[in-house]
């Protein structure tokens, strides 16, 4: 099976239960089908998977530190798809969350790879609502702290990974532009 079938399959069986959080995902990989283009061909299959997995950490299965982006990479790990899981663990700036909850250490047993894919992934995610529509990065914020809460870590987090976030939207959005034209 290929992978961005096998990916589509696994997280549906996690997360599809979990009702707004698979509506999420399945506007991610919208994003991210749409997002592939800036991408190498060999390249665009592991962003659909990516966007199909980035939110596996919330599977009350797999959830044990918190860190949704750490639950869901170690997972990865442990099944065999060590790339998934350092795109997983580094998504949306998990590494200021990381940070605010005391999990640095943990999270930096995977690679942060900071590639056009990462950031891709980040874009896809990023840009989509909790219920899977397209939305600004200011509309995504308000959003969490709407549901979170202000003080709450995640959307402290998401705060702090703002300017990250930024130029992760800035360099998918220009790429986008120059494929367009092309």
């Amino acid at each position: 099976m290929k992978l961005e079938g096998w990916a589509a399959d696994y997280a549906a069986e996690l997360l599809a239960p979990m009702g707004d959080r698979w509506a999420h995902v399945q506007g991610v990989v919208r994003q991210a089908h749409r997002a592939a283009a800036i991408l190498p061909p060999e390249e665009r299959e592991v962003l659909v998977a990516a966007a199909y997995l980035h939110d596996l950490g919330y599977a009350p299965s797999l959830a044990t530190t918190g860190l949704h982006a750490l639950d869901g990479a170690r997972h990865l790990r442990a099944i065999g798809h060590e790339r998934l899981a350092g795109l997983v663990a580094y998504h949306s700036g998990a590494r200021g969350e990381a940070e605010l909850r005391g999990l640095t250490a943990e999270l930096g047993e995977f690679e942060d790879e900071a590639s056009a894919t990462s950031m891709a992934l980040t874009y896809c995610d990023m840009t989509t609502g909790a219920g899977g529509e397209v939305v600004t990065l200011a509309e995504r914020v308000a959003d969490v702290e709407r549901r979170y809460g202000h003080g709450h870590v995640v959307a402290q987090s998401v705060r702090r990974a703002r300017p990250e976030v930024e130029r992760c939207i800035e360099f998918v959005q220009a790429r986008l532009g120059e494929v367009a034209a092309s």
